[in-house]
């Protein structure tokens, strides 16, 4: 089978089927307002949907290969990254961290900044620094040809080959200004950047990722939403190889239409599930803030909550030394919110190592069902 090569020329499309799309467009639209809408009711959203966060880094880079989960990520990080662990699991676990601080630096980047090549670039440093591909030229485009297919394959089993090396200064300056033109419908230029960058290939390592990254940032950036937070991995690790066969018919049969009618009806799913989520997340943080209060009887009570929501896997001594509440306090309201069954003991104290607690029903709307 002969490989599929990069669509030179062909971006942007230069006509799309509109009959196919508008069915797509005015839903995938509806929902995302709906899903923006609870986003920007949620008081300091950053925290109380970290654990939403941590999921989507989970599964972006569960579709590259990784296998940690987000208990796993979590408990790591509350062991202070000190849990034994095999290498490859701490590898895999070090990839979805570093998923995490790059999303946050490009928000920082972004105060100052368009969505652009020299925010690609430094999100990309900080996505590969010390993990599995930080020998891969991070933050620079590749010099090399490279391809995709089979683990190991050579170029002539490759599945699709993109843009060779040379050419990508000039195709990624046509993408840099084609996120930052007008359009008349801002999901479908979504859904062919996102397209475009994945064919381009620019980097020899993290490109998947950082295509799904550029996801919620551009929504972010064309006020579709209100914070860099939207969630697809999901959609796209439960339709894996339909993502791939449409990414792949955009070069191979020029189906930009095709792949944008995928692309708005992940959109659309994803902004459901996700308006779910936020719903449950912000309907349990109302919840807890009252029943925190009352069963605590302190002024700290508010501080408490929003420490698990931020932490939902932490350690004793953490929590007694980071989370600004006196040492007294902090004992006291830990043994009441065992005692009251609100978390649950993740792993007990052993030798010098502080017992390690979990918010269960914070996670389990994360996880989407009763996972803990």
């Amino acid at each position: 089978m002969n490989a599929i090569k990069y669509h030179t020329g062909k971006f942007p499309p230069k006509k799309l089927n509109l009959e196919q799309l508008l069915p797509f467009v005015g839903p995938a639209n509806a929902a995302v307002a709906r899903y923006d809408g609870v986003l920007s009711a949620i008081p300091n959203a950053a925290v109380l949907l970290s654990p939403l966060t941590t999921q989507e880094a989970v599964l972006s880079s569960k579709i590259e290969g990784t296998q940690a989960t987000m208990g796993e990520v979590l408990e790591f990080e509350a062991e202070g990254g000190k849990k034994e662990i095999p290498e490859e699991k701490r590898e895999d676990i070090f990839e979805v961290l570093n998923y995490r601080k790059a999303m946050r630096h490009a928000e920082t980047l972004m105060k100052e900044l368009p969505l652009c090549q020299r925010v690609i670039k430094s999100v990309h440093k900080v996505l590969l620094n010390g993990v599995r591909g930080h020998g891969k030229a991070p933050g620079e485009y590749r010099r090399v040809p490279n391809w995709i297919g089979p683990h190991g394959c050579s170029m002539k089993d490759a599945r699709f080959i993109p843009i060779s090396a040379g050419d990508i200064p000039d195709a990624m300056g046509a993408w840099d200004r084609y996120v930052n033109s007008d359009a008349p419908d801002r999901l479908i230029q979504l859904a062919i950047l996102h397209a475009e960058l994945e064919a381009l290939h620019p980097f020899l390592d993290g490109n998947g990722r950082l295509g799904r990254m550029c996801i919620p940032l551009f929504m972010y950036q064309a006020n579709l939403i209100h914070r860099p937070m939207f969630y697809i991995s999901a959609y796209f690790d439960a339709h894996r190889e339909e993502y791939y066969e449409r990414l792949l018919a955009v070069s191979r049969d020029d189906d930009w239409s095709g792949w944008c009618t995928f692309f708005l009806s992940a959109v659309r799913q994803q902004a459901e599930s996700n308006l779910t989520k936020a719903n449950a997340v912000l309907e349990l943080y109302n919840d807890m803030k009252l029943k925190i209060a009352a069963i605590s009887h302190s002024r700290f009570s508010i501080h408490t909550l929003d420490w698990i929501f931020e932490k939902p896997i932490f350690n004793s001594t953490d929590f007694m030394k980071a989370s600004g509440i006196p040492k007294p306090t902090a004992t006291r309201i830990l043994r009441v919110l065992r005692e009251k069954k609100i978390i649950q003991t993740w792993r007990p104290a052993r030798g010098s190592k502080p017992a390690v607690y979990a918010y269960v029903d914070l996670l389990n709307i994360a996880e989407g069902y009763e996972a803990f």
